[in-house]
């Protein structure tokens, strides 16, 4: 899942950016409505995370630009008033969460939002021996217990949601990482060599050479 955190207060943006790529995630960053506005219009996000009082392009005006498209916005504000909330709503926003809040609940609807902007996936993922639960990040093949990197189960579960269909190296990039990887790193071709060992035999991931990689069971 990538997600973009859009915060003007660099020490709390790079906080929850922290925080949710300890869960898994890929996370781009941004301090202000023009830099936001630029990168959903590079990227492909499931979630926007997006602070409303921002200065220069106000969140409500960043929200107005980026909603309808296929990325949830989930709006976040200091004010937590039924009437905030129902503005923020009405102008695009599908989640609304005031300031504090619990780590635990803005990750639980950061996930919650991702699922109703991507297509549907069952709750645990099969193909052939191999099983996946997102939501307790586990994988088995076989019955057996795969323990896997945060990337490793990252692409597995972008491999499987293709459900056999090739997945190119730049779409794993984009889907797993987020923008301050080198797309010219070989970061993604070790993270399948080491996710083909722990899958173990048969191998189970193919190499279309020149286009990507495919899951065959």
């Amino acid at each position: 899942m990538r997600v973009l955190v859009v915060e003007d207060r660099k020490v709390m943006a790079d906080s929850i950016a922290r925080s949710l790529r300890r869960e898994g995630m890929a996370v781009d960053v941004a301090y202000h409505g023009t830099a936001a506005i630029r990168l959903a219009g590079e990227q492909r996000y499931e979630v926007i995370l997006l602070d409303r009082d921002l200065p220069g392009v106000h969140g409500d005006d960043v929200c107005r630009k980026l909603a309808g498209g296929d990325a949830r916005i989930l709006m976040l504000t200091a004010s937590g008033t039924v009437e905030d909330r129902v503005g923020g709503l009405s102008i695009g926003a599908d989640d609304y969460l005031p300031k504090p809040f619990a780590l635990a609940e803005l990750v639980a609807r950061i996930r919650a939002l991702a699922r109703r902007a991507s297509p549907a996936q069952p709750p645990v993922m099969t193909a052939g021996d191999i099983r996946l639960d997102p939501h307790r990040r586990e994988a088995t093949r076989a019955g057996r217990d795969v323990t896997l990197t945060k990337k490793e189960f990252g692409v597995l579960e972008v491999l499987m949601a293709a459900d056999g269909g090739v997945v190119s190296a730049e779409d794993l990039l984009d889907r797993v990482w987020d923008a301050h990887t080198d797309p010219f790193t070989n970061t993604v071709r070790v993270t399948l060599t080491n996710l083909r060992r722990k899958l173990g035999d048969p191998p189970v991931i193919d190499t279309v050479i020149g286009t990507g990689y495919r899951l065959s069971t």
